[in-house]
């Protein structure tokens, strides 16, 4: 299958996506997976605006990853904020130029074995409700088919973010967003729980509750609530 061929299908995916009460964390999850898979990253996250305007963690390819996101979004400061900000695209083709612009992110990100990263706005005409994150591990930036297609990507998962709002209505749009943080947060304490009791690293731990969540048609948020409440027997999640 050519990348032109998975492209289609992974936009198709998405696309899929847009029915009434669909998982917007999982969708998120879907989206940077299918950006390391389809575009030359090495690793990808995803970060959202709260009601305050503050940027939130939403979903990351790998724990190094999700560390980078953190640390950009607790220090205010990299090529997330400055996208987010900007509402243009940003690109660093080596962190270690960069240590001017993001003196304490760039040498935590290089720390953490990324070399290169691309902030791309996740917007809809006048709004900008976050952006989606990729980086290198080798310094060089994305080629323009890669740029556009993790744009197109970007903005049809913005869509789905914001479907069935209207989007000039900002309460809206912070009520959704709102919503979607909240959820993550519920998730992340699951994950927390189930991998001190399998035993599993957090990763595993969330494919397991995504693919649990999956299997029977259910929001990853109800998951994760029955996981933290313990309704849900360990074995039974972790069981593949």
């Amino acid at each position: 299958m050519t990348r032109e061929e998975r492209l289609a299908r992974t936009l198709v995916e998405l696309a899929d996506t847009l029915v009434d009460d669909f998982d917007v964390v999982d969708l998120m999850s879907l989206l940077v997976e299918r950006s390391v898979e389809l575009l030359d990253a090495a690793a990808a996250g995803l970060v959202l605006a709260d009601s305050r305007g503050s940027l939130r963690l939403m979903a990351s390819t790998s724990e190094a990853m999700e560390l980078v996101e953190l640390f950009q979004v607790q220090n205010d400061q990299g090529p997330c904020f400055d996208c987010y900000r900007s509402s243009e695209p940003v690109i660093a083709r080596d962190l270690s130029d960069a240590t001017d612009r993001w003196p304490r992110f760039a040498p935590f990100a290089i720390h953490s074995g990324f070399r290169a990263a691309h902030a791309l706005p996740m917007r809809l005409r006048r709004q900008v409700i976050g952006a989606l994150n990729l980086f290198r591990t080798e310094p060089g930036t994305l080629q323009e088919p890669d740029i556009h297609a993790g744009q197109a990507l970007a903005d049809l998962a913005t869509i789905a973010i914001l479907q069935a709002r209207d989007v000039d209505d900002t309460h809206a749009v912070v009520d959704q967003l709102q919503h979607a943080l909240q959820n993550r947060i519920v998730i992340e304490q699951a994950k927390g729980v189930l991998a001190e009791r399998a035993g599993i690293a957090t990763d595993v731990a969330f494919t397991r509750l995504r693919a649990y969540a999956r299997a029977r048609q259910l929001k990853l948020a109800r998951v994760a609530e029955d996981v933290i409440a313990g309704k849900l027997p360990t074995e039974e999640l972790i069981a593949r």
